[in-house]
């Protein structure tokens, strides 16, 4: 996610557990662009073990492969393709989830890459711009060429993250594809995750929103995978696991300013604050200093006691999520 889960959250999720594999922030690409510095980073210093994607985003299909070539000197699982990003700068933009309104130039676009990229290729994707009748077009050119994987965040772009997801669309392309399809969207626990699989027959989940708010998630799906226990994190763990974040982004500070880091850890905290009540998110919105902070924090979390397992259904930032509760 843009601006969120960055070379130090990979670091911080890591030692959680963390994913199969990593994607980066978005590579903007356009005829004059170059790899991002920082977000290159994450490749770079990716000392995790985990290996790591390149994710790019663009509307011009010539510059898309020229950064894609440039990136295949680095030391990547393959590169991705943002077809997904609701954005509306993004959108504006024709690049993103905005180009779902042009398939063809995304047929185009993707067939260029293909036939440029000779290591993984895959693909990231809304079901429509608009309407989800959009997606048996999309499947089409999907399946024409030879991607390496399909990640499909089960909403619209006109949805962005406001309405349930839709697990037909996800089972229609494990239907068509030959190539892995991965369900993304309204994983914010387990549970959901296992439900959102048994629903599609995915072969794996990509998780954003949900492993900021809970970063052991990943390791919580493999014990339900197994047939084991999930650990549960406790108020303690969520408040060493925000204390570890905020020192690794101290750490990439050329210079440190109090107020900009604060104003930084609250858009991580934004997500992870979800089912800790509106008055800690409220004074969380109105920390100014790192006195402040971390007075909030200890005071709420040093404990024992187990943290929310799910965030509020139609909260800021999760919504529709329930019928991804209901066990299979």
């Amino acid at each position: 996610m843009q601006n969120v889960t960055d070379l130090p959250f990979m670091r911080v999720i890591a030692r959680r557990g963390g994913p199969d594999w990593f994607v980066t922030e978005f590579f903007r690409v356009h005829p004059a662009s170059k790899p991002d510095r920082y977000i290159l980073r994450s490749i770079r210093e990716n000392t995790t073990g985990i290996p790591i994607f390149a994710q790019i985003i663009g509307s011009d299909a010539e510059a898309m492969v020229k950064e894609a070539k440039i990136l295949l000197r680095e030391n990547i699982a393959g590169i991705d393709l943002n077809l997904g990003c609701p954005s509306p700068t993004v959108c504006g933009k024709s690049a993103g989830g905005g180009l779902l309104r042009h398939p063809e130039e995304i047929n185009r676009m993707i067939g260029m890459l293909r036939d440029s990229i000779h290591t993984r290729f895959t693909v990231k994707t809304r079901v429509g711009y608009a309407d989800e009748s959009e997606f048996t077009k999309l499947l089409e050119i999907f399946r024409s060429h030879a991607i390496d994987g399909l990640t499909i965040h089960g909403r619209t772009v006109a949805d962005r993250y406001q309405t349930p997801v839709r697990p037909q669309c996800v089972a229609a392309a494990v239907a068509t594809l030959p190539c892995p399809v991965i369900a993304n969207g309204n994983v914010v626990n387990a549970t959901a995750g296992i439900r959102y699989q048994a629903l599609t027959g995915a072969s794996g989940l990509m998780i954003g929103r949900g492993a900021i708010r809970n970063p052991w998630i990943f390791d919580q799906l493999r014990a339900r995978f197994l047939g084991e226990t999930p650990t549960q994190p406790r108020a303690h763990d969520l408040l060493d696991y925000i204390e570890d974040l905020y020192a690794e982004l101290a750490r990439e500070s050329k210079e440190y300013h109090e107020l900009h880091h604060i104003q930084r850890m609250k858009k991580t905290m934004l997500y992870i604050v979800q089912g800790l009540g509106d008055e800690f998110e409220q004074a969380m919105r109105r920390m100014r200093t790192e006195e402040e902070f971390f007075h909030l924090c200890r005071s709420s979390l040093d404990h024992d006691a187990l943290i929310p397992d799910v965030p509020p259904e139609q909260s800021k930032l999760f919504c529709g999520f329930t019928e991804l509760l209901t066990s299979p």
